[in-house]
């Protein structure tokens, strides 16, 4: 079955690059509804914006939709893959501004809201989109591919000179809430040299080094409190990857596998998919399908496991 939130929950907060404080609401919609986001904050043209892959531009530093009044909201890859994780189809985002807050730099206050306010089935089958054939994008050093799969597994490589990351693997099968117990607390991470340069450029304006993102510089790591995970950076990877991969507007049954891949490249992966003939098809999902999506049987104990 599809399903959306009992009740609506609000979160506050700044975004990460731009700095702006936002008010975000996320409401609970009717089944098919899919996932939208409001700009409330703009009156003078249309201000409604799908979660698709479609309309992500070019950006490098987040995930950012655009709709074609030029109205568009940036770094929604953890609030997506919170809401995927937790197995919500359905919702209406409304935010008063440019930029999703950033909160802890992870998923996991969107997840622990979601659980708190409790999840409604709805009465309507679940429609995945099965992956036939693989696919595969590549920009220099860095790839990604999606291949058949019964359910929705990733495998993720990340390879960076700072030793206190370095080269790490990690793979996952994303059924029964393994997202919450997993990944949904890993955090967003970036070079102390980036930091200097982002804000030096009027970027990452929101960013609180410790408290929004885990800088590491050289072998170590400056947040005070060190890592969530020994292996924090690639499960972030992950968690940015489900977040871009819910663009697709249903869940996915496939196996994606990313090197050193990031948004873009992602989204790529997407638009390449989708603009293969013969590469996917739209199913009602039996029930077999429905237990191998991601947040099928998510409960509040799995929070134990979370930061």
């Amino acid at each position: 079955m599809q399903a959306t939130l009992r009740s609506s929950i609000t979160f506050t907060g700044t975004g990460l690059h731009m700095g702006h404080p936002v008010r975000m609401t996320i409401r609970p919609a009717a089944a098919h509804f899919g996932i939208w986001f409001q700009r409330t904050d703009i009156r003078d043209r249309d201000n409604l914006i799908p979660a698709r892959f479609d309309l992500v531009p070019a950006s490098q530093l987040c995930t950012r939709l655009e709709n074609e009044s030029g109205v568009g909201v940036s770094t929604i890859e953890h609030l997506m893959a919170a809401l995927a994780g937790c197995g919500i189809h359905n919702a209406m985002v409304e935010i008063d501004g440019p930029e999703v807050p950033i909160l802890d730099g992870s998923a996991a206050k969107f997840v622990r809201g979601f659980l708190s306010r409790g999840i409604r089935n709805q009465d309507v089958p679940v429609h995945a989109i099965e992956v036939l054939r693989t696919v595969s994008v590549d920009d220099g050093q860095a790839s990604a591919t999606i291949s058949p799969a019964d359910g929705l597994t990733m495998r993720f490589t990340i390879d960076f000179a700072d030793a206190a990351i370095g080269r790490q693997t990690r793979t996952e099968n994303l059924a029964n809430g393994r997202f919450v117990r997993e990944l949904c607390d890993s955090r967003t991470f970036c070079r102390q040299a980036d930091v200097d340069e982002m804000q030096a450029r009027g970027l990452a304006l929101g960013g609180i080094p410790g408290v929004n993102a885990v800088v590491v510089d050289g072998d170590a790591v400056t947040s005070p409190g060190g890592l969530r995970h020994a292996d924090e950076a690639v499960r972030h990877k992950m968690l940015d990857a489900l977040g871009d991969l819910a663009l697709a507007g249903a869940p996915l049954l496939g196996h994606y596998d990313g090197l050193r891949a990031g948004h873009m490249l992602t989204n790529r992966l997407l638009r390449t998919l989708f603009a293969t003939p013969g590469a996917t098809r739209l199913v009602e999902c039996s029930p077999a399908q429905v237990a191998r999506l991601p947040g099928v049987g998510v409960n509040p104990a799995d929070l134990a496991h979370v930061a």
